[in-house]
């Protein structure tokens, strides 16, 4: 058993594939880093690895919280260790596969020093609108606004909830990726057409499976987290639901969202992460890609 092994890329690039390869021929176990596969019953909407394949090889910090319960990398973070220790300690090599970036800025560079929640202050943002929170971003720190997604209200209320309380730019505040790559990491890239048509069957693939009939089924919780109620997919058919789209322009609409998804993953690990890309073919095998990635492994 060696150090732990970091697979990311965005959405749809085969980073799972890869990591179960990764741990049959390392006899190893995968620590999941997204966001969103946290949370029990979103199954379908954030392509959970399959029973089958959580069978084979052991899953770490897959269902963890309850929808309705917020999490953060905060908690991500106190997890991911408590896994890597007992996976190392049973002589098994900890894989972390996934796509929120923040979470593994979180786990390797630290949290920064931005302030927790203030309960009151949140719940005062939430009733403003989003034109007057983007207009106090960009008075109090252009440098984040910039960047974020504006689209995306729980980031945007974060923001600004930062600002306010320490008066200081969040942007200053923010735990940064090192000058150098970290060991072991690789960043999974496909060209553009190849992972397009990866997101569109991916989401095909999701209608089929029922994706309406999960979100359906869990409005209510969802409604109780506006984290999880945004996600990509859970937010376009929970709008279905509310009868503001027809099916076929929600499939269309998630597709679009994923994208945009995978845009900003992309340029969150061209800009923020110098770890070296491993580029995969259209049609290479997953084993092929976990055998190129050992070749590199120090």
């Amino acid at each position: 058993m060696s150090g732990p092994l970091y697979i990311a890329g965005p959405t749809a690039c085969g980073k799972s594939a890869v990591a179960l390869e990764l741990a049959r021929q390392t006899a190893g176990e995968i620590i999941t880093v997204d966001s969103m596969q946290v949370y029990r019953g979103l199954d379908i909407g954030t392509a959970k690895p399959s029973e089958a394949d959580r069978a084979a090889h052991a899953h770490h910090l897959l269902d963890c919280s309850a929808v309705e319960n917020p999490f953060d990398a905060a908690a991500f973070v106190r997890l991911a260790k408590m896994a890597q220790a007992d996976i190392t300690a049973r002589g098994k090599r900890p894989i972390y596969c996934g796509g929120t970036g923040f979470y593994f800025t979180a786990l390797l560079e630290g949290l920064g020093d931005a302030p927790g929640p203030d309960r009151a202050l949140r719940a005062q943002l939430e009733e403003t609108d989003t034109p007057s929170l983007l207009e106090e971003l960009q008075r109090g720190d252009p440098a984040t606004l910039a960047r974020i997604d504006r689209q995306n209200r729980r980031r945007l209320i974060r923001a600004v909830e930062v600002l306010r309380l320490t008066c200081r730019a969040p942007s200053t505040q923010r735990a940064v990726w090192g000058a150098g790559a970290h060991k072991n990491f690789f960043v999974l890239s496909r060209k553009r057409d190849d992972l397009r048509a990866r997101v569109d069957a991916r989401v095909e693939a999701m209608f089929a499976a029922g994706l309406i009939e999960e979100t359906r089924a869990l409005a209510p919780q969802l409604g109780a987290n506006p984290a999880a109620a945004q996600a990509v997919g859970y937010r376009q058919v929970l709008e279905h639901l509310r009868g503001e789209r027809d099916l076929p322009g929600t499939m269309t609409a998630v597709k679009l969202a994923t994208w945009r998804l995978v845009r900003r993953q992309t340029t969150w690990w061209r800009k923020y992460h110098p770890a070296p890309w491993l580029f995969v073919p259209a049609g290479e095998s997953p084993g092929e890609s976990a055998r190129r990635v050992l070749e590199q492994v120090e």
